[in-house]
C-alpha cells in the first residue's frame, strides 16, 4: 500500500528511540511521506545524532520527508537571535543536555562559566544546523490530515488554518484543553503536549494508559515524551496504525 503519511513525534534528543522506532515502520516507496513534528532536540543525550539521523533520512529513504519546527528549534533561534533566557534558563527544558551532546561532552559534565555562556546563546550550535532550523517548515498538509506541531487557535468564530495563522507562532506554542477537546474539522496530529496530562476520558484511543497516543474526535496528539522517560510514538495514516519505540524492548 503507497501513498502513506507516517507522523513522528516529538524525539528530543533519544536516538536510541528514533532508531528503535525507524526499525519497525515498514518498507517505504515515493508515494509515502513521514512527517517530524518537531522538537528533534533537549533533554535526551543525543541531540546531535538525532538531528543529524533526520538531516540525512532523505538520502536513505525513497519516502518524501517532510521536517516540521517544534517550539524548541523556535526557542533556540530566539537565543541565538536576541537571547532567550526564559527557555535557556530552567533546567527541565534540557538546554544543558543539547549543549553538551553538540559538544561531544559526558553527560555529567559541569558546564564552565564560558560554556554556559556559549549555550545560553546557542553558539554552540554549527552554522549548517541553525541554517536548517531556520529552514524547519511551520506545517504540512495532505489528503491525510494536517500536521502541526502544537496546534491551531480559534479566533472566536472558528480554528483558524494554519495558512491564516499569522503570525505563526501559536503553531508551535499553543497548548489549550480547548483544542484538544473542542476542534473540529480536517484531522490534525499534533506534539508538544504530553499525552499523560492530556484528560484520557476524552481520548478515543486507550484512555486506560494515558501515556499512550491520545485521539479525540479530530486530533491526534504524540508527544509520548520521548527523552524524558518515555517513549516515541509515529502514527500511520490513513490505516490509524501506531508505532512505538517501547514495543522493540518488551
Amino acid at each position: 500500500m503507497a501513498d502513506r503519511t507516517f507522523v513522528i513525534g516529538d524525539i528530543h534528543g533519544d536516538i536510541r528511540a528514533l532508531a528503535a522506532l525507524w526499525g519497525m515502520l515498514p518498507p517505504l516507496d515515493r508515494a509515502d511521506t513521514v512527517v517530524f513534528l518537531g522538537d528533534y532536540v533537549d533533554r535526551g543525550p543525543d541531540s546531535a545524532a538525532v538531528v543529524a539521523f533526520v538531516r540525512t533520512l532523505g538520502a536513505r529513504t525513497p519516502a518524501q520527508v517532510v521536517t516540521l519546527r517544534g517550539n524548541h528549534e523556535d526557542a533556540w533561534l530566539r537565543a541565538i537571535d536576541e537571547g532567550f533566557s526564559p527557555f535557556t534558563d530552567p533546567p527541565n527544558n534540557g538546554t544543558q543536555a543539547c549543549f553538551r551532546s553538540f559538544s561531544g561532552l559526558a553527560a555529567d559534565h559541569d558546564l564552565t562559566a564560558p560554556e554556559d555562556a556559549s549555550r545560553e546563546r546557542g553558539r554552540f550550535f554549527p552554522a549548517d544546523v541553525v541554517a536548517w532550523m531556520r529552514d524547519l517548515r511551520w506545517w504540512h498538509e495532505d489528503a491525510h490530515g494536517i500536521y502541526v506541531h502544537a496546534g491551531v487557535p480559534w479566533n472566536g468564530e472558528r480554528w483558524l488554518h494554519p495558512s491564516e495563522v499569522d503570525p505563526p507562532l501559536p503553531l508551535l506554542w499553543l497548548r489549550t484543553r480547548q483544542f484538544f477537546t473542542h476542534y473540529e474539522g480536517k484531522p490534525m496530529v499534533v506534539g508538544h503536549t504530553v499525552t499523560g496530562v492530556l484528560p484520557p476520558e476524552l481520548s478515543s484511543f486507550t484512555p486506560e494508559d494515558p501515556t499512550d497516543l491520545w485521539a479525540g474526535p479530530c486530533v491526534y496528539a504524540i508527544d509520548t515524551g520521548s527523552g524524558k522517560g518515555g517513549f516515541l510514538t509515529a502514527l500511520e495514516l490513513p490505516a490509524v496504525h501506531v508505532y512505538e519505540s517501547r514495543r522493540a524492548t518488551r
